[in-house]
């Protein structure tokens, strides 16, 4: 047993090597399974993308802000972890599109952008464009293979302009990339499927949209009891979740330490590991690597070459949230939401959020604070990140101006970036994942877990976690039952 160690459980020792949500939940999946846990984050805080502050006095979230409710991973965690009285869905969820100099309604009836029917789009796109759409129904199928980019399938089938104008800002508001290089299998499975066994785009968008009927949003929102909404925030921020599931880990025996990367991973036998710090090394039976792709790599370069390779090649895109705090009485009426931005049209920022009017918990602590925020910096546009603070705010004031007429000067502002912070999903991207992971479960012990993986949204990372976490409790179940039974003489008998 490694002395350090203190605990609840005297079961196999996991070591966690990542604080961000998916380290967390992972170290608290092993946790509550029997396992010793210890958690290890570089930085001096938990929670990664997940951040909580204030602007002008208003709480904020400065990093992710929603979470995708028709996936239950994260609600269920968040609900797991004490917060489940907290979640709240958006006061709005109307968007618009900044297009051409003008803010037109996000269309409805669409699939990451791709619409089923051209007339929902005639706002939108040019006539031209809109007759393109329909252009679809008259090609032969397409050959799309095991992968192909979202944005050429697209462009090809309904031409650039829906590709321009609808596609590429959805996709560059989750993935900070470029939608003729994004897999459509990783980013858009459902979409990729039914391409695959209909003739046309148009019959595929279709097929998602049946299947989706078939669960509908009021289906959603009766599983979290908080309405039809696709999306959840948590009042005080999506950011508060990580320090809710620390606290959890906490209470079930585990140990966390910040400020201390690992620097390296040792076979010790058959089986086991070191896990080394700059302070200190670690005894442990498991390890799960909840890093960047990067910092797994270069983990894995002795034990899994191949694997190690693999993740050298996953890019990340970097960018940049500007949180502006208006006073309420100089900001114009502006409805719903927020809006996106068409990288076409060549301005700064590529989206705005509308915080105070998006969610109920930030006006509700500032009523006579408006609160929003833009975002720059997309794959490829480092440049833009790394302006400096005043740059990007007169920036973010200049095209909000433009957009909805805001001449106000914010009563206060705030820049946060995120280096390196978006993995990117080029076509053949969950090809690459596999063999990554067939070459690291050669390894007894070792599984990884993060946005690196199987999707950048909250919800997807907690799945990548409780897939390792899961996989390395089936390792070593047999020992854990051992364990109960040793520390626990009723163990496994009625009462």
């Amino acid at each position: 047993m490694n002395a350090d160690i203190t605990g609840h459980h005297a079961g196999p020792h996991a070591v966690v090597a990542g604080g961000g949500i998916a380290g967390l939940a992972a170290a608290h999946r092993l946790a509550l399974a029997g396992h010793r846990v210890t958690l290890l984050e570089a930085d001096s805080r938990l929670g990664g993308k997940l951040l909580a502050g204030e602007i002008a006095g208003a709480p904020v979230d400065l990093g992710a802000e929603s979470l995708l409710a028709r996936r239950p991973e994260a609600v269920a965690l968040a609900r797991t972890v004490g917060l489940g009285d907290r979640l709240q869905a958006p006061a709005t969820t109307t968007a618009s599109v900044w297009s051409r100099g003008e803010l037109v309604p996000m269309p409805k009836g669409h699939v990451m952008g791709v619409p089923g029917d051209p007339a929902a789009v005639e706002g939108l796109l040019s006539e031209e464009g809109v007759r393109r759409i329909g252009g679809d129904l008259e090609l032969p199928p397409t050959e799309i293979g095991e992968d192909i980019a979202i944005g050429a399938y697209v462009a090809a089938r309904m031409g650039h302009e829906v590709v321009d104008r609808l596609v590429e800002p959805l996709l560059g508001g989750v993935y900070a990339g470029d939608a003729h290089r994004i897999s459509m299998k990783a980013a858009v499975p459902a979409l990729f499927e039914a391409a695959r066994v209909h003739p046309t785009l148009t019959a595929a968008v279709h097929a998602v949209q049946r299947a989706g009927a078939a669960t509908p949003a009021d289906a959603a929102g009766a599983a979290t009891g908080l309405g039809g909404s696709a999306f959840l925030g948590i009042e005080g921020g999506i950011g508060t979740l990580p320090g809710a599931v620390a606290d959890a880990i906490r209470a079930a025996g585990g140990a966390i330490h910040t400020g201390t990367p690992v620097h390296a991973l040792v076979r010790t036998g058959a089986t086991g590991w070191q896990v080394v710090t700059p302070h200190r090394t670690f005894d442990a039976d498991a390890v799960v690597l909840a890093t960047p792709a990067g910092v797994a790599a270069g983990l894995l370069g002795g034990h899994a070459p191949a694997a190690a390779a693999g993740l050298d090649e996953i890019d990340y895109a970097s960018m940049a949230l500007i949180t502006l705090a208006f006073r309420r009485s100089d900001v114009p009426a502006l409805a719903g939401s927020g809006f996106l931005v068409p990288p076409v049209d060549g301005h700064t920022i590529k989206a705005s959020t509308f915080s105070g009017q998006k969610w109920r918990w930030v006006s509700d602590a500032a009523p006579d604070l408006f609160v929003l925020r833009t975002s720059v910096g997309r794959h490829g546009e480092e440049e833009q990140v790394h302006r400096e603070d005043s740059d990007l705010v007169a920036a973010s004031l200049k095209d909000l101006g433009a957009a909805t007429g805001l001449t106000a000067r914010p009563v206060a502002s705030t820049v946060t970036r995120w280096a390196g912070g978006l993995p990117q999903y080029p076509v053949g991207h969950l090809s690459r994942v596999a063999r990554v992971r067939a070459a690291v479960a050669a390894l007894p012990g070792l599984r990884l877990a993060g946005a690196a993986y199987d999707g950048v949204g909250i919800p997807a990372c907690v799945a990548s976690a409780h897939r390792a976490a899961d996989e390395i409790i089936g390792e070593f179940a047999d020992e854990i039952i051992a364990t109960s039974k040793r520390t626990d003489p009723g163990a496994g008998h009625s009462r």
